[in-house]
């Protein structure tokens, strides 16, 4: 039995998983077993990946008929895993060499529900560092003590979950990627993870690399696939409304929200017309489903650019009384 699955989603990713590829041959090991998932491309990647079978030790590719997005596709690998640990990757972003290996140690050392990590963004040939925004680092703590205080940067604003490892008794509980998202999925796995896990851990590891600006990018699109982030923090705020401790947590997913809502609809303009048309709307009715106190503090705290277009949405022209 394999220790660590690594679950790979490929979608028309031709021109860049030969590099992902060679970066796996040099993370390749006898406890290291590769799940690469073709979600029905229609460009060479499903060749690529089927010579990637025969070449690369302990390697499987499982190819779905239709193209069912990357929630599914992970799941699918979730599945197929027969690892202690189970990790991420997207077919365009690689590891350095001995990445893996290193991040392996790092959650047997810790004896933790997962351990998360730093990464490297690519944006052509710039490198930027992006730190996991922990409150303390390389100790096992509650994930529950990571996810506030609302005003600051926290691990529920990390949404990178390629950025980790992840002991296989938290998908046994169910954990899953939410398929009916075609965006905003990691965003609730990450507050989900927050929420259900013991322990955690953050250390400092730089070996994997996330491709910016890639054209066929999911992030990169003006349609109204990029509203789905309004059912993926619908989806956890009602997580965190039945929480037990939702009073500690409700204002930090209530300005996370709202933050969402905001950058959003600063680039409505450069939306497909009717996705802005539905932005704008469908916006508008989540920010009047908060508590209205909450909502008016969270307003006031966010500062005037964003609190603005907020208050626009709302229906409103100055700060209430």
């Amino acid at each position: 039995m394999p220790k660590l699955s690594v679950i790979v989603a490929c979608h028309n990713v031709q021109e860049f998983v030969p590099t992902t590829l060679r970066s796996l041959a040099r993370n390749a090991g006898p406890d290291t077993e590769f799940i690469l998932v073709d979600d029905r491309s229609t460009d060479a990647t499903g060749e690529i990946l089927g010579r990637a079978e025969g070449e690369l030790p302990r390697t499987r590719v499982i190819r779905h008929d239709t193209n069912q997005g990357i929630s599914q596709a992970r799941n699918t690998g979730i599945e197929a895993a027969r690892g202690a640990y189970l990790t991420f990757l997207d077919g365009d972003d690689w590891y350095a060499p001995g990445y893996l290996d290193e991040l392996t140690h790092a959650i047997e050392d810790l004896d933790c529900d997962y351990v998360r990590t730093d990464h490297v963004q690519s944006n052509g040939k710039r490198r930027t560092v992006n730190r996991a925004p922990a409150p303390r680092r390389g100790v096992a703590i509650s994930p529950r003590d990571a996810i506030t205080p609302s005003d600051k940067k926290t691990m529920v604003d990390y949404p990178f979950v390629w950025a980790g490892v992840y002991r296989r008794e938290l998908f046994e509980d169910g954990l899953r990627f939410q398929t009916h998202l075609r965006t905003a999925e990691d965003r609730v796995f990450c507050w989900q993870l927050q929420l259900r896990a013991r322990t955690f851990a953050s250390v400092g590891l730089l070996g994997v690399f996330y491709r910016r600006g890639v054209t066929t990018s999911l992030t990169q699109i003006k349609d109204d696939r990029q509203l789905d982030f309004l059912p993926a923090h619908d989806l956890i705020l009602r997580e965190v409304e039945k929480d037990p401790e939702a009073e500690r947590f409700l204002p930090k997913i209530v300005r996370t929200y709202c933050a969402m809502i905001a950058f959003h609809a600063g680039n409505a303009g450069s939306y497909e017309a009717e996705a802005a048309r539905r932005l704008k709307q469908e916006s508008a009715a989540a920010l009047r489903r908060f508590p209205p106190q909450l909502l008016e503090r969270t307003l006031v705290a966010m500062g005037d650019e964003r609190g603005k277009v907020l208050r626009r949405l709302l229906g409103r022209g100055r700060k209430a009384a």
